[in-house]
């Protein structure tokens, strides 16, 4: 699938192939790992970026319900959001008809919704955050994989099980002694 094909907004279930399998499902939640690019160590700093790249979009392109930024990847959970464009949110008000008129088809055509796919989705946050990384670094070349993992999740359960991991990714190293203590970590209800 050529680049700009993947940048394009998803209306049904879509299954696309690089390396690994992609199955996109409008309306889902997702989870999602980024590695960094042959395994670069983010500095403290690049991490602040990374976070802020993930909080930007939250909101606008998708609803982030958490994220954890490590030094060579990060996880996220989120969900894209329906794409409404001002054609969409200024429709016109269909005027009164003195006379109704017989018609076999609708004046309007029922629209399928479109939502942000996750290649848009990705692009936006690793596009972002690699320019500000490479410019706060003054160094050149690739920050992340081209690819990334990302997973539907299909029920509470496994949403519970997916947080779980996000929130207590920095206590396995031994970075925190609490999650919460951790800077690069965010989820819904942390505030």
């Amino acid at each position: 699938m050529q680049s700009k094909d993947r940048l394009r907004p998803v209306s049904q279930f879509k299954v696309s192939r690089r390396n690994l399998p992609h199955f996109e499902l409008p309306g889902s939640v997702y989870f999602l790992t980024f590695n960094t690019a042959n395994r670069f160590i983010l500095s403290d700093s690049a991490k602040d970026l990374v976070l802020s790249s993930f909080q930007f979009q939250d909101s606008k392109k998708y609803a982030l319900y958490a994220c954890v930024v490590m030094d060579d990847h990060a996880h996220c959970i989120l969900q894209p959001m329906e794409i409404i464009n001002n054609a969409q949110a200024r429709r016109p008000v269909p005027l009164e008809r003195p006379v109704p008129l017989k018609r076999t088809m609708p004046l309007e055509m029922p629209v399928t919704p479109e939502y942000y796919s996750l290649p848009q989705i990705t692009h936006s946050i690793k596009s972002y955050s690699a320019n500000r990384i490479q410019k706060l670094l003054n160094i050149k070349g690739s920050i992340w994989q081209d690819e990334n993992y990302d997973r539907i999740i299909r029920d509470e359960n496994e949403y519970l099980e997916k947080m779980k991991y996000i929130i207590n990714n920095p206590l396995k190293p031994g970075l925190v002694g609490k999650s919460e203590d951790y800077k690069w970590l965010f989820y819904k209800g942390m505030e």
